[in-house]
């Protein structure tokens, strides 16, 4: 029989499954061949194929690849786990962006415990088990099968009568799962449990505390050292210590989930938000403010009121309910409606930097990351469905230019419509192309989250990498048939007649406070030049060369840059150990020789020393290294 792989014809015997085409292909790596996707279905590679299949044989190095290696290694995990300790119970194990947790009831361990859980590991991927994959005749079988989990049992009774249920075995393990596995356990190379946590049942504060193991495991030795080394790089730039440690924000026991930004937070802040600004007004978007609390009717038009409740901050005031937004939208729609509008304004391109609040469990809360206030950079763009594809476009252009900007790389992700989508077929089918159409044009390498999409409109996700290579999702262009219809906007057509307008949200920080965090995290607290917060430093090597020193900083100061002077007591050393650790970008440093000869000793931030140079040439280099917002110094070599 003949097979399709990447459009090619691959023939193979009759009753061939996945691993038949691994093996005739040679992909038997520990790394290759992990799963198999059957006319766009992920299955087993033990899954059965037949003429005229499409086939794409998954790997490591895909998304899907390693969610299947990494659900199995979870697996694996609370195999261990129950031969070690009997009496726990086994929930819910899914694969996370780095690794994988399982979530466990009546368990308890802590990290001392790491190692002997790591060698029963260990011996279940000797004894290399083979996935094998089992069909369960219905919830009635399923329920006999887990009497002794009550959690096993609660989700399954969770899920819709009729549904096929499927189990995985390994060994003598064996647990209700989906699937697709790993076609054996010995493709699992390296393995490392990074951390123990408490977890509640489903997420449910009232339900009871399990405890959750997170690790991770590669199919290569060398990827989870690579990944552990990583890992102690990104705690060496954790943003909630170096916030702190130079003075940019912090968390108030009073204020949870609620960032205070200190006056150097506030120079980055200022700076990000008027980077902001000019590429909305560049780009043609007008700038709106609209209130902070608004009434219970207009979050019962939206929906939230219904539908996010829980996690809005709600108040009672003169007879009528009010609530804190959680969102810019709804605000945005009323100034829609507060005037007629034609064809002829249209697109309009409305931007808003919002302060919005939603409650969030506070143990959830994580620095800039997870927050119960912050500023979204929302803009809501009302246009006709001919506009869409570039109005997106311009979107991705201005994306491109805010990421490059920051030396941020990024992917795109477009998420199709969901099952439990509103709106009719031929909207969707008209959104959606919009969509795709902008991306294929625009010509950057995405990919397709089928069913992933909002029920209100398809979207796309952007993901960017900082330094590490880590991924963050940050912006997003979600289009939007639910609001305009809910608010009865419209807008006059060339024929007279009223219609509705598309609207496309679009977030590019996502939001000030976590993008904050992730610049903090990916420049590891040393800004460049155009953002730093302490761009310059004037060291005095004694008392005398203190007046010098304000004289050079106050010409620094009227040329636009924000300059310290250290003429403390301390010594040259010390001084200098200080200014680097608040990551000063330069440090200029007076004594007799550059006081007699009216110069400056120039050192960078990375303890090159430069030697002299004139407080011109040095303002020189730095405003053209500001105004072109460059990610590097000027000053690359030792000055001559």
């Amino acid at each position: 029989m003949d097979i399709k792989l990447n459009k090619e014809k691959i023939e193979l015997p009759e009753g061939s499954n996945g691993k038949a085409l691994a093996e005739k292909l040679n992909l038997r790596g520990p790394d290759q061949s992990l799963a198999i996707k059957i006319n766009g279905v992920m299955r087993d590679l033990a899954a059965p194929l037949k003429e005229g299949d499409a086939v794409e044989l998954i790997h490591f190095d895909s998304p899907q690849g390693k969610e299947v290696f990494w659900h199995t290694s979870a697996h694996v995990l609370a195999q261990a786990i129950l031969r070690l300790y009997p009496d726990a119970k086994p929930t819910i194990g899914p694969p996370i962006e780095n690794g994988f947790y399982y979530d466990f009831g009546n368990l308890t361990i802590s990290d001392a415990d790491f190692e002997k859980i790591e060698k029963e590991v260990s011996k279940i991927l000797e004894e290399n088990y083979v996935s094998e994959r089992h069909v369960i005749a219905g919830k009635k079988e399923a329920l006999e099968r887990f009497k002794d989990n009550p959690y096993k049992c609660e989700l399954i009774e969770s899920f819709p009568d009729g549904e096929t249920l499927s189990a995985y075995s390994q060994g003598e393990f064996f647990d209700l799962c989906r699937g697709p596995h790993l076609p054996n356990l010995g493709k699992i190379k390296a393995f490392k449990i990074l951390k123990v946590a408490g977890a509640y049942w489903r997420g449910d504060s009232k339900r009871e505390m399990l405890t959750r193991i997170y690790a991770i495991s590669f199919p290569d030795r060398k990827l989870l050292k690579e990944y552990l080394f990583l890992l102690e790089e990104a705690k060496k730039r954790d943003h909630k210590l170096i916030g702190p440690k130079l003075d940019l924000f912090s968390i108030k026991e009073e204020a949870p989930g609620m960032p205070f930004i200190h006056p150097h937070g506030m120079i980055i802040w200022n700076r990000l938000v008027n980077f902001w600004r000019n590429m909305r007004m560049k780009g043609g978007y007008v700038e709106i403010k609209t209130p902070h609390i608004m009434g219970q009717d207009l979050w019962e038009v939206s929906g939230h009121w219904f539908h996010y409740r829980e996690n809005m901050y709600a108040f009672h005031i003169e007879d009528r309910h009010f609530a804190i937004k959680p969102m810019n939208c709804p605000g945005c729609m009323l100034f829609y409606k507060s005037q007629l509008h034609s064809y002829r304004e249209l697109p309009l391109r409305v931007s808003e930097l919002g302060l919005v609040h939603r409650h969030e469990a506070s143990g959830a809360l994580s620095g800039l990351f997870r927050v119960r206030s912050f500023h979204q950079d929302d803009a809501h763009l009302f246009m006709r469905p001919s506009d869409i594809k570039e109005e997106i476009m311009k979107i991705i252009g201005m994306i491109e230019e805010t990421y490059t900007t920051f030396g941020l790389t990024y992917r795109l992700e477009l998420s199709t419509r969901p099952e439990n989508s509103i709106g009719t077929d031929a909207d969707w089918e008209v959104a959606t192309a919009g969509l795709k159409d902008a991306l294929d044009t625009w010509g950057q390498e995405y990919r397709i989250n089928e069913g992933d999409g909002a029920f209100y409109g398809p979207k796309i996700d952007i993901h960017i990498r900082d330094a590490l290579g880590r991924s963050w999702q940050c912006g997003t262009i979600q289009l939007d048939m639910s609001l305009p219809e809910k608010f009865q906007l419209e807008y006059t057509d060339s024929d007279g007649g009223l219609k509705r307008p598309v609207m496309l949200h679009v977030a590019i920080f996502g939001s000030v406070e976590r993008f904050f965090g992730v610049l903090i995290e990916h420049f590891a607290g040393k800004f460049p030049l155009w953002i730093s917060p302490r761009p310059v430093c004037i060291l005095t090597v004694a008392d005398r060369h203190a007046e010098y020193a304000n004289e050079v900083a106050l010409e620094i100061k009227k040329a636009g840059f924000l300059c310290d002077v250290d003429d403390s007591s301390e010594s040259m050393g010390k001084k200098i150990r200080n200014a680097q650790l608040m990551q000063y970008n330069y440090m200029l440093t007076v004594g007799d020789k550059e006081l007699e000869n009216r110069t400056l000793n120039l050192r960078t931030r990375d303890n090159v020393v430069h030697g002299e140079i004139s407080l011109g040439e040095f303002l020189q280099a730095i405003e053209k290294e500001n105004t072109s917002r460059s990610l590097n110094s000027s000053f690359k070599e030792a000055h001559v």
